[in-house]
């Protein structure tokens, strides 16, 4: 095992006082609060806490440029805390810094963020403190982490964001947007695919204005890291084009004071910082092991622990005299001036340039800029018609133009997602190495699903309306960042094209079956599948306007026949999530129900069905989120109880149609994966045929 202490700032007064060095109380003071809270709690992981005060503390009481007071001005230093299970690390500084609570959308409370109550109640019910950072649960909390490698994602985004709006606006002597993001991350962060999926692009992109920490202790749940994790990290980041600095002992304050000052001067390439540290540090016993990585240390190694500091052994949760003042005296004095210089650069670029200005107003808000869907195209009926996939990138295309900060891009599929921005002045968002530049709309996210979520959750975090794409297969590697945009409450767009069977030849690896299901069983996402190209205008026009939730768009490969709204009920109608396209004179015999593609095959068979005096009604359901959300009645109205013959199509999973068909409807749906083929003759192998809906239509209506 490593010394226990390596720096002489960090070693242990002679006699068994309390540290003379009020750096030293400081650190140690986030320590012990995060040493008795995890023991309160019963729960939590103080190792990584322990090792990582004085980084820390060093890079919020010296170096971040963020005001207390203010913790949302916009041109803050990020700090992303992306080892989420060190959570009390994050909420002993923002204790000790004083941060008000300020949440997103400008919601203040006349209190600190938190309070050593607060702390107190770490992991406990409604506490401020939970187990991993949540944001807009914690003032101060930048992002929510705990998935490994998420937080190094989102940080990416962000650096992207800064980027761009620095770009945009900016102007000669109006710097409003020059500020750095730190991150710290772990040795399960750069195990996880999706950090190096980020950092590969970060350096693709020379983010110069991003910093990873990464905390070295070379400890995992399982015992050293070197059971499964070998590899040469400073060279792999060396590989993608990052700046690589390395920091020999975590204890050493002033040479990280240096480094981090290397850092933000290479403003071409990101920087990793390597912190060498040991987890657990002044642990007698556990330093150093996997056992104080993820549970309490015990009454008897804290109070050893804490004679090792030179603390009083019996007191918890204690915070020497001077510690908060002389923390304070470093983050809210520098914040305090740099918030107020820009708040007064701000003011007089208002004067000058009144709508950048406003726009910049709209992005902090979180509002919409005003006519930014006056151009929303209308399409005529046709029944040739087009792919779902193409009257969605017309549509993206106007609302983006009118939508000067949304922005996004695919995991190289934008040819087949339509979602390249075509307008005049959309540009590609790249460095100048690379033919583009950082004010550019189209984003290019290369092969990386995984970290493409994450990083629009970064951008979405700015304010920045961002969408991203791919084949609704491949949601499946969205999985983790979709969730968290739920969990944040960030309206990303994510646009999924490819959207069933209709796939064809590519065959089942890239036929999504399941995948509508777990979308629609995520909370607080919104899933829309539109049916032809009006109900896609009226999607983009629906989910615009939700700005406290993610949004789904399942779109189609193959054409679908553009309804005639003359005839059916107006596709307005998707905005309450499912509607009655047509209905029967009279009492139906049977309702026929359907979303995207497949409501064009309902209508072909009602059309049999009504030869026959069969009186149907027809239902589109693009969004079952969205119809959930409406009153009893209107879904009564769409759906009467009393009328049980009920027909379900869609080609996907059928887990929940059952609460719309009930136990005596049928659904016509896949009940396996599909297979590689042409698209109609799959239709016809799997029943997706004009007889198949017409026969069980016939059995519910008894006829």
């Amino acid at each position: 095992m490593r010394s226990l202490y390596t720096s002489p700032l960090m070693a242990p007064e002679g006699g068994g006082g309390m540290p003379t060095n009020i750096d030293t109380l400081c650190i140690n003071t986030i320590r012990t609060l995060s040493m008795d809270a995890v023991q309160k709690a019963n729960s939590g992981h103080p190792g990584t806490p322990m090792a990582l005060a004085p980084v820390g503390y060093t890079l919020w009481r010296d170096v971040l440029n963020y005001d207390p007071a203010e913790p949302l001005w916009p041109n803050r230093d990020r700090f992303v805390l992306s080892i989420g299970h060190a959570s009390m690390l994050l909420y002993s500084l923002i204790y000790l810094a004083g941060i008000r609570d300020v949440r997103p959308g400008g919601v203040t409370h006349d209190r600190p963020a938190l309070t050593l109550e607060d702390l107190e109640q770490f992991r406990q019910l409604d506490s401020l403190t939970p187990g991993h950072p949540e944001y807009h649960h914690t003032a101060g909390v930048e992002t929510t982490t705990g998935p490994l490698g998420q937080g190094c994602g989102n940080s990416v985004g962000m650096a992207m964001a800064e980027k761009w709006l620095a770009e945009r606006y900016n102007r000669p002597g109006f710097k409003l947007f020059d500020h750095h993001v730190y991150t710290l991350c772990g040795d399960g962060d750069n195990m996880e695919g999706v950090a190096s999926e980020a950092a590969s692009i970060a350096g693709h992109l020379k983010l110069g204005n991003l910093t990873w920490i990464y905390d070295s202790n070379q400890i995992s749940i399982e015992g050293s890291t070197d059971i499964a994790f070998t590899e040469n990290v400073h060279k792999r980041f060396e590989a993608y084009g990052w700046h690589v600095l390395e920091l020999k002992d975590a204890n050493d304050t002033g040479d990280l004071r240096r480094l981090l000052a290397e850092a933000k001067a290479e403003t071409s390439r990101p920087t990793l910082i390597i912190v060498h540290s040991i987890i657990g540090w002044g642990a007698p016993h556990l330093a150093g092991t996997a056992e104080a990585h993820g549970s309490p240390l015990g009454v008897e190694e804290i109070h050893e622990t804490k004679k090792f500091y030179g603390w009083p052994e019996d007191r918890n949760f204690y915070v020497p005299e001077g510690v908060t003042e002389h923390f304070r005296a470093g983050i809210a004095t520098r914040g305090a001036a740099a918030s107020k210089a820009w708040n007064e650069l701000f003011a007089a670029y208002r004067a000058k340039y009144p709508t950048e200005a406003a726009q910049l107003d709209h992005i902090f808000a979180g509002t919409l800029p005003e006519g930014w869907d006056k151009d929303i195209p209308v399409f005529d009926a046709d029944a040739k018609g087009v792919a779902s996939r193409a009257s969605s990138g017309k549509v993206l295309n106007v609302v983006a133009k009118n939508y000067p900060w949304m922005l996004g891009g695919s995991a190289d599929l934008s040819p087949s997602t339509k979602t390249h921005l075509t307008f005049e002045g959309a540009g590609d968002f790249q460095p100048p190495q690379w033919g583009g530049t950082y004010g550019g709309r189209n984003l290019h996210f290369g092969v990386r699903e995984h970290a493409m979520g994450s990083i629009s959750n970064g951008l979405a975090l700015y304010g920045i309306r961002a969408y991203c794409s791919g084949f609704l297969i491949f949601s499946d590697y969205m999985k983790p960042p979709i969730r968290l945009s739920s969990l944040m409450k960030l309206p990303v767009t994510y646009i999924f094209t490819h959207d069933s069977i209709g796939v064809g030849e590519d065959g089942p690896t890239h036929q999504p079956i399941e995948q509508l299901a777990q979308l629609r069983a995520t909370p607080g996402v919104t899933v829309l599948r539109p049916a032809d190209a009006n109900e896609v205008a009226e999607a983009w026009r629906t989910l615009v306007q939700i700005t406290d939730r993610p949004s789904v768009l399942a779109l189609s490969r193959q054409n679908l026949p553009t309804i005639c709204r003359k005839t059916y009920a107006p596709a307005s109608g998707l905005a309450k999530g499912a509607y009655v396209l047509a209905d029967a004179d009279g009492r139906p015999d049977v309702i026929l129900m359907a979303t995207g593609s497949e409501v064009g095959l309902i209508i072909k068979a009602a059309e049999t069905l009504k030869a026959e005096g069969i009186k149907v009604r027809l239902v589109s359901m693009p969004s079952w989120d969205l119809f959930e959300a409406q009153p009893k009645a209107y879904r009564d109205s769409v759906l009467p109880p009393d009328i049980t013959a009920r027909v379900a199509v869609e080609q996907a999973a059928g887990l929940g149609w059952d609460r719309y068909t009930g136990l005596a409807g049928e659904m016509i749906v896949m009940h396996g994966f599909g297979a590689s083929a042409p698209a109609g003759e799959l239709e016809v192998k799997f029943g997706f045929t004009v007889d198949a809906v017409v026969a069980a239509a016939r059995r519910q209506a008894g006829k």
